[in-house]
């Protein structure tokens, strides 16, 4: 049996059991109000090039749910199943804990270098808190950005959902970061999908519980792609995932994929391929001129490491370069333009540091609750300025802090067994990221 159809079986007889829901599908425009999918202008480029047995690239950008072995590895299985005369490579450029905000940033280097045929976006989860303004900036960037580089490549947005949300998905009502992104899709003509919308029913039948008792120790990565103890519960109903969040590859990820499949299948009616073309923005001020530059030592004073010389491979894909600051190492720079962040990681062995922007000085503890492990992340320096020249100076002090306090109380007992993981105080980091344009 072939991989994606073996995967499925194991649920085959639940899922037909349970599941009557009728496809939606959009007649006319309506941001808030949940349907499967809109095929808008489809992804007839994609499409024609699969048919023809071409060579195509589809790239996944997101967060943890799509990092899972899920949704984004049985998608590429069925593009190999359906059209197996033709060669499908998959880029899984998806980042547990991170959302539109950085994947702005990273499109280029994560997706677009690998010269996709169609990309796939999924943030609404982690762009959960994030301003309507914030985005419309950083998801019509990533449009734009795309199809400045190519602009026959197709993009579809892609929606998940969290026990938070799911009896609202239920009742038609899409979380609020969808509604957002679903405006930046009817401007610019791109098919979204609700991967949970199905699932959302059933849980409002009793047929699917959204999540289990047992804790979720991980946020980011393939640290959560564990599997189910069994497909249903002793009541028959399907167990979707563990926290309520990250689905289980043999449950949740089907469901999804079942979704992605009986859209796609639609959306790909559409066959009148064609270059986007670029409408006027939204926003003006959206992040399509944001740019990722690599820091090297003309930015960097006092005590330092280049890890890639020193052969740590860590986060090798994502960030070319990282350096490891110790105490009393400073980064500075200047820069025309808008906006500046730091590409960084989170983890056990962070220190605090000191940020200084055109005179004003916070500062940022580079550890949080789930940091018994390292993460990429992104430092905020600051954000709606003006287009003028700023200044940025970080510092790494040399400040004691409480890391057993500052882990959730779950994490605690990793500390207690491993006080000396936490001892160090360094900060890595490896790129700038600004709106504008770095200067000597």
């Amino acid at each position: 049996m072939k991989p994606f159809s073996c995967l499925k079986a194991l649920l085959s007889l639940v899922i037909a059991s349970l599941c009557s829901t009728t496809i939606l599908q959009a007649d006319a425009e309506s941001h808030d109000d949940a349907v499967e999918f809109i095929p808008r202008d489809g992804l007839p480029n994609f499409f024609q090039k699969l048919a023809s047995n071409q060579e195509v690239t589809v790239a996944y950008l997101g967060g943890s749910i799509t990092a899972q072995t899920g949704w984004r590895v049985l998608s590429q299985k069925w593009f190999e199943e359906q059209y197996p005369q033709a060669s499908v490579t998959g880029v899984h450029a998806a980042i547990g804990g991170t959302g539109s905000d950085l994947g702005v940033y990273r499109v280029e280097n994560d997706a677009l270098a690998a010269k996709p045929d169609l990309l796939f976006v999924e943030f609404a989860v982690n762009d959960g808190r994030a301003s309507e303004e914030n985005i419309t900036k950083s998801m019509e960037g990533i449009v734009r950005k795309t199809w400045k580089a190519n602009p026959e490549t197709d993009i579809c947005f892609v929606y998940t959902m969290t026990a938070s949300n799911s009896k609202a998905l239920a009742k038609g009502k899409r979380m609020r970061s969808a509604s957002v992104m679903e405006s930046v899709a009817y401007h610019y003509g791109i098919p979204s999908i609700e991967l949970g919308y199905q699932a959302a029913l059933m849980e409002m039948e009793n047929k699917l519980v959204m999540k289990t008792s047992a804790p979720m120790t991980r946020v980011s990565g393939d640290e959560i792609d564990e599997s189910a103890a069994m497909a249903t519960d002793a009541e028959g109903r399907i167990i979707f995932s563990k926290d309520g969040v990250h689905p289980y590859p043999e449950t949740g990820h089907v469901l999804y994929t079942e979704a992605l499949i009986r859209s796609l299948k639609q959306i790909q009616k559409n066959t009148a391929r064609a270059p986007h073309l670029l409408k006027s923005p939204i926003r003006e001020d959206n992040l399509e001129n944001a740019q990722q530059i690599l820091l090297t030592p003309q930015y960097l004073s006092g005590p330092y490491t280049d890890l890639r010389a020193a052969g740590n491979t860590r986060f090798q894909k994502e960030l070319k370069q990282l350096y490891r600051l110790e105490p009393g190492a400073t980064l500075s720079f200047k820069f025309k333009g808008t906006e500046v962040a730091l590409y960084d990681l989170l983890g056990y062995d962070s220190a605090k540091v000191e940020v200084t922007l055109d005179g004003e000085t916070t500062t940022s503890t580079r550890m949080d609750g789930y940091c018994t492990y390292q993460r990429l992340a992104r430092l905020k320096v600051g954000s709606a300025l003006e287009d003028t020249i700023h200044e940025v100076t970080i510092r790494v002090l040399d400040e004691q802090l409480n890391k057993r306090n500052i882990l959730f109380e779950r994490n605690r007992g990793d500390y207690d067994k491993n006080p000396e993981k936490y001892a160090k105080l360094h900060w890595n980091v490896g790129a700038i990221f600004i709106v504008g344009e770095i200067l000597d």
